[in-house]
């Protein structure tokens, strides 16, 4: 057979012998920090072991980093979607490249104090993106706790239970509740049957949304992320890859799991 001839087969041999698996569905990055509080970096290490399951085999990349000067431009054009497991941008480059790489249709998938911002904070559009709420208590020490299931029929919360109970967690109040924003559609809330919550710091009673996203972007924020007993449940894992799997899928690019 002659060259030419081969060379244009070539495409349909890849097609043939399944090569085209060789390319992913989606490229992951995650970012975390040795450098934090010890029961978010201990949280960080058991989910970058969860998360990697996911490389196993062929069809995505999931990479993870330290440095949060991979914020920028250059970096993130290559990925679907971004996790932050215990750390948030913090200068200004790294936040103004994380705000235009959401605005342009990236996908955010937060964890726990990943969400965290108070007076100190001073970043306007990441409150907006987190729909309004600043951190205002908490539990303590970490408890597990009873949460409730919203809307069930969605992506993020088709299949689980109506209610479940949650492993160790340090639980985060916001004030005023982003459940009160038109933006915001709450999937997960700590169920009032928990209150009071807590022995040395303790939640009282009010709202407190665990899993939601702001439908102005592709994201989703999970309380879940203090301490080494988050990736315990069954239940829970399921609705964390979920929510990643949601995320993914809303790419303005086209759904990968369809391709």
């Amino acid at each position: 057979m002659k060259l030419y001839k081969l060379l244009l087969l070539l495409p349909a041999l890849f097609l043939l012998t399944g090569v085209q698996a060789q390319f992913p569905r989606f490229r992951a990055l995650a970012f975390y920090s040795e450098n934090v509080e010890g029961d978010h970096v201990l949280f960080a290490h058991d989910a970058k072991a969860f998360f990697d399951e996911l490389n196993s085999g062929e069809g995505l990349e999931f990479d993870f980093t330290t440095n949060m000067d991979d914020l920028n431009d250059e970096k993130l054009k290559n990925y679907d979607v971004i996790l932050m497991l215990n750390d948030q941008p913090h200068t200004q480059a790294q936040r103004e490249a994380f705000q235009r790489y959401m605005e342009n249709g990236g996908g955010w998938v937060g964890f726990h104090v990943a969400a965290y911002n108070d007076r100190n904070t001073n970043w306007p559009w990441f409150l907006e993106f987190l729909g309004g709420g600043v951190f205002w208590r908490n539990n303590w020490p970490a408890a597990p706790a009873k949460l409730i299931v919203e809307g069930p029929a969605h992506p993020v919360t088709r299949g689980l239970p109506e209610t479940f109970v949650s492993p160790h967690n340090e639980w985060y109040q916001w004030k005023p509740s982003p459940r009160e924003r038109k933006n915001i559609r709450v999937f997960v809330s700590l169920s009032p049957e928990n209150y009071p919550l807590g022995y040395k710091d303790i939640l009282p009673d009010g709202d407190l949304p665990v899993v939601w996203t702001n439908t102005d972007y592709r994201m989703i924020y999970l309380n879940m992320g203090h301490g080494g007993r988050i990736f315990s449940d069954a239940t829970q894992n399921y609705l964390i890859l979920n929510a990643l799997r949601w995320v993914v899928s809303t790419d303005k690019k086209g759904n990968p799991f369809e391709k």
